[in-house]
């Protein structure tokens, strides 16, 4: 028997995705007919079942109907505090300590997703390339907290649920797993209305996010605060502020034309606080660098 195709073609569609944005540039998808199938069916018990802990697990399935998306995080994201990990999916038991115990705790912190949100982005579904500065990817930090944790890319969906809060849905490809398609990353970026529309009536995650004012919360928004102290006033005592300010462009993956062009400066006076910053911490590399910089958070 040959195997059956729905084909989504913009506003003449065959078969159209919930919540697919009919306005976009026409752009030819080709699903499995049984995956959207399993999409709407697993979407409807996330939405029967949105008060209890089962919900999210319905959620994932549903995406992962539509792309083969490997491991998957829903994160309780607060301004001026810490993630808060609500739910995982598919992450490898050998990763979860590093993830839980050090992203969550200080890893966070140069995390190009996190500064964006901290930053005010926007709701809606963005891949990792899209927010990350144009050296991420040859940083240390994505080889610490992505590649040495099996991780080799991330999508995000962003959805607001007050002014101060935001929960993001993380889908990750793990070092075993082939890349996302164009095609794929299109699929889910046209389901993020049904994807937030969920997230706003997900009871359970109401209760959850709830959960998060109390004393434990509050005392890990103070550790926040001091860290984020400690992390501003990193080489304070031989590093001017400018010297300081490059330094965390160097350690957030921004080449040097884009540090210029983010701090207002020309190139060429980058390339001299670079200079000066790698001389007075005795350091000749960027892994150096961000040793640094880990230990002194981790003391803070």
């Amino acid at each position: 028997m040959k195997r059956r195709f729905a084909t989504l073609r913009g506003e003449g569609a065959i078969a159209r995705l919930a919540g697919m944005d009919i306005s976009a540039p026409p752009h030819s998808i080709t699903l499995p007919l049984q995956a959207l199938h399993q999409w709407h069916v697993e979407l409807e018990r996330a939405f029967r079942q949105a008060a209890e802990p089962g919900a999210l697990a319905h959620l994932v399935v549903a995406l992962t109907a539509l792309a083969p998306v490997e491991s998957v995080m829903i994160s309780l994201e607060r301004k001026n505090c810490p993630p808060r990990l609500l739910y995982q999916h598919g992450i490898p038991e050998q990763h979860l300590d590093a993830i839980l115990n050090r992203y969550f705790s200080v890893g966070y912190l140069l995390d190009p997703f996190c500064l964006a949100v901290d930053s005010g982005l926007a709701q809606g579904f963005y891949s990792l390339a899209e927010i990350a500065p144009d050296d991420f990817f040859d940083s240390d930090y994505y080889k610490t907290y992505y590649l040495n944790l099996g991780c080799t890319e991330d999508s995000y969906y962003i959805v607001n649920l007050d002014e101060q809060s935001k929960i993001s849905v993380s889908l990750f490809q793990g070092m075993g797993a082939s890349c996302l398609s164009a095609d794929q990353v299109n699929v889910l970026r046209a389901v993020e209305p049904m994807v937030r529309l969920f997230i706003r009536q997900c009871g359970y995650i109401e209760t959850l996010s709830a959960q998060g004012e109390s004393a434990a919360q509050t005392a890990s928004t103070a550790v926040n605060q001091r860290i984020q102290v400690a992390m501003q006033q990193f080489g304070c005592d031989v590093l001017t502020e400018r010297e300081r300010e490059s330094a965390h462009m160097v350690l957030r993956g921004h080449s040097i034309k884009s540090t210029a062009r983010e701090m207002g400066i020309s190139p060429e006076t980058v390339r001299m606080h670079r200079k000066n910053l790698y001389l007075k911490l005795g350091i000749n590399s960027q892994s150096e660098l961000f040793a640094q910089f880990i230990e002194w958070l981790q003391k803070a």
